[in-house]
């Protein structure tokens, strides 16, 4: 094959990738690369009402000292949210007005979270603080995942409902 064969094939291969990729983003389809939830590829559903506890959501994080902590640490990867942030994956457990205090695990209105335990370092040996605790702000969420592992609310507080992005729902995934 000539070299400007070469050249058009690998055009036409890169523009028939370019144009399935925005196809894909602007359908509101995201691959998830965390073990926070499956890996694999996920749809954002729009959400015609208030996000409530026990939603799956993606959200967008906010820009703050925290997320630029885990977006060095690789906690966190690049995408299409403020700061270049890629949306997160988690569980809305707590709305505005609700109570969470932090000790040995989470505890939100006064019942044990699930799966909540609190770590003081990471998988690196690195320290991670928690989160104080308290009541959740007016127009905030406090999010939380199953995985032991898991960068959330535990260690970054509530967050504003302002980077909602929607409901996550599965659709290629699986289990590492």
């Amino acid at each position: 094959m000539s070299r400007v064969a070469t050249i058009q094939c690998a055009g036409v291969a890169f523009a028939g990738i370019a144009a399935v990729t925005a196809a894909g983003w602007l359908g509101g389809y995201r691959i998830n690369t965390t073990p926070s939830y499956p890996l694999g590829l996920w749809r954002i559903e729009p959400l015609g009402r208030d996000a409530a506890v026990g939603d799956l959501v993606f959200i967008c994080p906010p820009l703050t000292p925290a997320f630029e902590t885990a977006f060095e640490r690789g906690y966190i990867r690049r995408g299409l949210c403020p700061g270049r942030l890629s949306p997160l994956i988690k569980t809305v457990v707590a709305t505005e007005g609700q109570t969470v205090d932090i000790g040995e695990h989470v505890w939100i209105e006064g019942r044990p979270l699930a799966h909540s335990e609190i770590h003081i370092s990471d998988s690196e040996g690195r320290a991670l603080s928690p989160w104080h605790g308290g009541t959740v702000p007016s127009g905030y969420f406090y999010l939380h995942s199953d995985f032991s592992g898991s960068f959330d609310s535990r260690y970054f507080g509530p967050i504003p409902a302002t980077g909602l992005l929607g409901l996550a729902h599965p659709v290629l995934t699986f289990d590492p």
